[in-house]
């Protein structure tokens, strides 16, 4: 089963790393014969998303494939269901991926009015049916573009980059991160073609052993952590590329192979190219992932459990991950900057980390570089991975004044949302006379500058 489409996107086209951004050159040159290098590379280099698309972000629909076995145990994918789902948003405004997952088992509707799993969307109508009835579920008007990852396509990509080191985990070290050691994985399903027999711990897997790793929900966590065991892949196979560029690049051949053997998808060659380039080397800070939660199961006439999604959950996540960025701001310069007094800001500081006391820490600093300082508190959940900044003052650039008094690397990442717009946390909240609220995320509790670190 295709479970490492996240892979292959992250690798591909979602982070575009620059060894892949030389891959598609490659690509282009093998299928288009009259395109010579310097057209090719002109191309990757020049184009923007911006200029490719005309619009702020693209949602993209990403799929894999299930898949059965003929009579002779011949794999096949015919009218195959998809076997993990994800939507996309990719925001050229802010540099960032958000990648939210969709479990495959989660009840949805039917162009026909029947309650069905969501995957069956995918069997009864391909790509097209797909499409409009996961947009239909999330809520969101539809997607700009689709990738469908056939048969085997994580097996060959791993494959064809040497393997992965992946650090092995049960359902309990992926939910609790307590009482993980000696810990074993062993299943075996003859039918399903499944075989997965690894111990605990940091291991090199190559691509049979990581397809198997990502198969593998044969616990009490089932889909959610399966999910979070794809995540783990792509983290490990983005690494991989990123860190071993040369090998990477000495198996380019082999990567296209795959890519051109393995992958549907509308995008054209062109627009592959500009996200490529435009995604090189963003740091995991700008990459938002999560997945839509269920409240519980039921047996599904036809289909057995099933998940009743969360809404709220639901609807709360798609806001936050799934709408277009704000208009993008002007930028000031360092002299406009310089101009706003720190101590004519009040900034209120929400936790949004996870991280005990990371909103006294960094408020501390703040407060040590002049900022007035007003409520301090936790926000309205803790899986911010972002830092945000959230803008309610009627000084221009306050905002922005913040954001320069943190971590170098961050004041790059770390989005500016004025309270006109609808990205970012909704449920960001202002005291009276506030004019900032920072909701603090774990890429600046546990940067590795951290927030003692803040600029002095």
């Amino acid at each position: 089963m295709n479970k490492g489409l996240i892979a292959i996107v992250a690798g591909l086209i979602v982070l575009g790393v620059a060894a892949v951004a030389a891959g598609f050159v490659g690509y282009a040159m093998a299928t288009h014969k009259n395109v010579n290098p310097v057209t090719a590379i002109t191309q990757v280099f020049v184009a923007t998303p911006q200029q490719v698309f005309d619009r702020p972000n693209l949602l993209v629909l990403v799929e894999g494939l299930d898949y059965d076995y003929t009579e002779k145990d011949i794999e096949y994918s015919t009218n195959s269901r998809s076997d993990a789902i994800w939507a996309v948003n990719l925001d050229f405004v802010n540099k960032r991926v958000y990648q939210l997952s969709v479990p495959r088992d989660m009840i949805a509707i039917m162009p026909n009015g029947t309650r069905a799993k969501i995957n069956e969307a995918q069997s009864e109508g391909g790509v097209k049916e797909a499409r409009s009835v996961i947009a239909q579920w999330l809520g969101i008007p539809g997607f700009d573009r689709y990738i469908v990852l056939r048969i085997d396509a994580t097996k060959e990509f791993i494959t064809a980059i040497g393997g992965i080191d992946v650090d092995v985990k049960s359902s309990d070290c992926l939910r609790y991160k307590t009482g993980c050691t000696g810990e074993t994985l062993d299943y075996d399903d003859t039918w399903g073609h499944l075989h997965i027999h690894l111990k605990q711990g940091t291991q090199h897997l190559n691509g049979e052993q990581a397809m198997a790793y990502m198969r593998f929900r044969h616990d009490w966590c089932s889909d959610p952590c399966r999910i979070m065991r794809q995540q783990q892949v792509m983290r490990a196979m983005v690494a991989k590329v990123k860190s071993d560029r040369v090998n990477t690049l000495l198996h380019l051949g082999d990567l296209m192979t795959v890519f051109r053997r393995y992958v549907q998808t509308d995008f054209s060659d062109r627009e592959l190219f500009a996200l490529a380039t435009y995604f090189a080397g963003i740091p995991e800070s700008s990459i938002v992932n999560a997945q839509v939660p269920y409240i519980g199961d039921e047996d599904l006439p036809g289909y057995g459990d099933s998940l009743d999604p969360d809404t709220a959950a639901r609807a709360r996540l798609v806001a936050e991950m799934l709408q277009p960025p704000p208009a993008a701001q002007p930028t000031p310069d360092a002299l406009a900057l310089a101009a706003i007094a720190p101590a004519t800001l009040r900034v209120d500081i929400e936790n949004g980390s996870g991280v005990p006391g990371a909103a006294h820490r960094v408020a501390a600093v703040l407060r040590h570089d002049g900022f007035t300082i007003g409520s301090i508190g936790d926000a309205e959940r803790d899986d911010y991975k972002a830092t945000e900044i959230h803008e309610h003052s009627s000084v221009q650039f306050a905002g922005a004044r913040v954001r320069a008094a943190l971590p170098a690397p961050l004041q790059k990442t770390v989005a500016v949302v004025p309270d006109s717009s609808s990205a970012g946390s909704p449920a960001a909240t202002a005291t009276t006379g506030s004019d900032v609220t920072l909701i603090v995320g774990s890429d600046l509790a546990n940067s590795t500058a951290g927030a003692a670190q803040i600029h002095r």
